[in-house]
């Protein structure tokens, strides 16, 4: 039997990748996306169809968390707090969403189980990301001893994190070379229809295709 991942893709263009990287390693992938109540779920969860279409992802789920609306306590899913546009904030932003990639883990390591998959795959960053505690490497691998705990013996799965240490200029370098559709990806904190360029997740993207020379194919304010 062919080795089997369960890929977590949000739409954007870290997960895009990671996705890709994982296609490219020869897994026949299973395709997971969150909507979580985030402000751009309508355009994530299209381009979340659309990259795990060019993944040739063999089974897709589209799971519905809307606690995290409830909770609120993020700029993400909470409309009443505003997204920042004036650059990176210092210590943890407040488009943070608490806990969001332990929780997304745990349910991708149940999807893993079911379908006896060997790894997962997730797009965090850790040197260029936006400060998020739930993006270090350090913790990506303490969920995994966790997960490994909590689940069968032959489970034994593995969280491969292969952006973990890239630079954004990189992930677009690398997008560019494995024919990632860009186009289909989307990292706009606030807006569905034109990205607003001004967010951390916007400045953070256009400095990335800045440095590397290329032009992104998504439409701005």
């Amino acid at each position: 039997m062919k080795k089997r991942c369960v890929c977590i893709i949000s739409g954007g263009m870290d997960s895009a990748l990671s996705a890709k990287m994982a296609e490219v390693e020869g897994y026949e992938i299973i395709a997971l996306h969150f909507n979580y109540g985030q402000r751009t779920e309508a355009k994530e969860l299209a381009c979340f169809r659309e990259v795990a279409t060019s993944v040739a992802a063999v089974e897709s789920y589209e799971i519905d968390l809307p606690f995290f609306e409830q909770i609120g306590a993020s700029a993400l899913t909470d409309k009443n707090i505003a997204v920042p546009t004036g650059g990176l904030e210092e210590g943890v932003p407040v488009t943070y969403v608490p806990f969001r990639n332990g929780i997304f883990l745990s349910i991708a390591a149940a999807v893993a189980e079911k379908h006896r998959a060997e790894a997962l795959f997730i797009g965090v960053v850790e040197e260029d990301s936006s400060g998020y505690p739930d993006c270090r490497e350090n913790y990506i691998k303490q969920m995994q001893k966790a997960i490994n705990l909590g689940t069968k013996e032959e489970t034994n799965l593995t969280i491969k994190m292969p952006l973990v240490s890239l630079k954004k200029s990189q992930i677009v370098q690398k997008s560019l070379e494995l024919a990632v559709p860009l186009e289909s990806t989307w990292s706009c904190y606030k807006e569905e229809d034109l990205a607003c360029g001004v967010c951390d997740s916007c400045r953070l993207r256009l400095a990335g295709f800045k440095e590397a020379g290329a032009v992104d194919p998504i439409a701005y304010v």
